[in-house]
C-alpha cells in the first residue's frame, strides 16, 4: 500500500512532518514541490475533496443515523 507523507528538507535531510514507523531501508519516492507550486497543488486537491465530501446524496446516511 502506498502512503503519502508531508516532509521538509533541513540541512540536506528529509524530515517527516508527522511521526511514522518506516522500516529501516524502506524505499521512498520523493517529489519536490517548489514553493510557488505548492499552493496550486493544495487547491487542485481541495477541489476533488470538496466534490467527494460536499455530496448531498450522502445526506441520507445522516438521516438514517437520526432514526
Amino acid at each position: 500500500m502506498l502512503k503519502t507523507f508531508w516532509a521538509t528538507v533541513r540541512e540536506g535531510k528529509i524530515e517527516l512532518l508527522e511521526s511514522s514507523e518506516l522500516p529501516e531501508g524502506a524505499k521512498v519516492l520523493v517529489t519536490v514541490l517548489p514553493d510557488e507550486e505548492a499552493e496550486f497543488w493544495l487547491q487542485a486537491s481541495q477541489t476533488s475533496l470538496d466534490t467527494v465530501w460536499n455530496n448531498t446524496e450522502d445526506d441520507v446516511y445522516a438521516q438514517l443515523l437520526q432514526k
